[in-house]
């Protein structure tokens, strides 16, 4: 919402200072400058970056403006999620989640946390490491070293759609150019014809300089910065995954090691510890 609101006042200020100065909206109406700019900086996307980036990209963008997948709620059944599964292998043993670990998503334990579901890729983080401990055994500080070689990969996926995006917002200028100079190429055609006609099409390959700029650093420059907070944000699921596992693979008890991870969360989404309190309750 906020994200819409800045977009909102960007737009707003600059036509409001327009017309304010007595500037003609209409000279600002130049769509095929709109094609040539837009046109080649996604061309230019799409070829800079493997198709998997540019899913991401467009998966990340609704984010924007509606917000991180990552709320409370979602916390709250991530931190649910692994209680159940702690506190499962403790009391009945770990072959009693081997099938829950196995196959998620058919998993009725994992069924009752359907915003965690939907997230494939903290899943199978999860699931993954705790399968290695469930099978090697391992202490925790390999468990640890094993967990932050994948986070380290992880975050560098998260950013790469902010990136990718960063490169289309410094791009954007120059194709702006380019669409002034073909604007220029159409005025050179038309030196002897009437003033008018020559004043028009001057007008429009300036709108192609501005429509690049503004583009650039009004609306995906902001966007690619959002992006990039949204992988930070993503980042830290995988960091109290972390945590958590380290805990119960210490040996500390299932309501301990939630409560670690807990405070790894970012304190905006963060459920206090009465509510996590409260929501264990219901699987106790």
């Amino acid at each position: 919402m906020f994200a819409l609101a800045g977009l909102l006042v960007v737009i707003v200020s600059v036509v409001f200072g327009y017309i304010a100065s007595h500037g003609n909206m209409l000279a600002l109406w130049q769509p095929f400058e709109v094609i040539i700019i837009c046109g080649a900086a996604l061309g230019a996307f799409m070829v800079a970056n493997p198709f998997i980036v540019q899913k991401k990209v467009i998966t990340m963008l609704p984010q924007v403006f509606t917000g991180s997948r990552h709320n409370k709620t979602f916390y709250l059944q991530l931190l649910g999620l692994m209680y159940c599964l702690f506190q499962k292998s403790r009391q009945q043993g770990f072959l009693s989640i081997e099938e829950d670990i196995e196959s998620p998503f058919t998993s009725e334990l994992f069924a009752r946390f359907p915003d965690v579901v939907r997230d494939h890729e903290v899943v199978d983080f999860l699931t993954d490491n705790y399968r290695i401990f469930t099978l090697t055994g391992l202490p925790a500080y390999e468990i640890e070293a094993i967990m932050d070689n994948e986070i380290e990969q992880i975050q560098e996926e998260l950013v790469a759609p902010s990136h990718a995006l960063t490169r289309v917002a410094e791009g954007l200028p120059g194709f702006g150019i380019v669409a002034a100079v073909l604007g220029i190429v159409i005025t050179m055609g038309s030196i002897g014809g009437p003033l008018e006609e020559i004043g028009a099409h001057v007008a429009a390959a300036l709108v192609g300089t501005f429509l690049g700029i503004f583009f650039g650093y009004g609306f995906v420059g902001p966007m690619a910065s959002h992006l990039e907070n949204l992988g930070t944000h993503e980042l830290k699921a995988y960091l109290c995954i972390k945590a958590c596992l380290n805990s119960i693979v210490s040996g500390y008890a299932p309501p301990v090691a939630v409560e670690t991870g807990r405070k790894l969360l970012p304190p905006e989404m963060r459920p206090s510890f009465i509510e996590l309190s409260d929501g264990l309750k219901q699987y106790r």
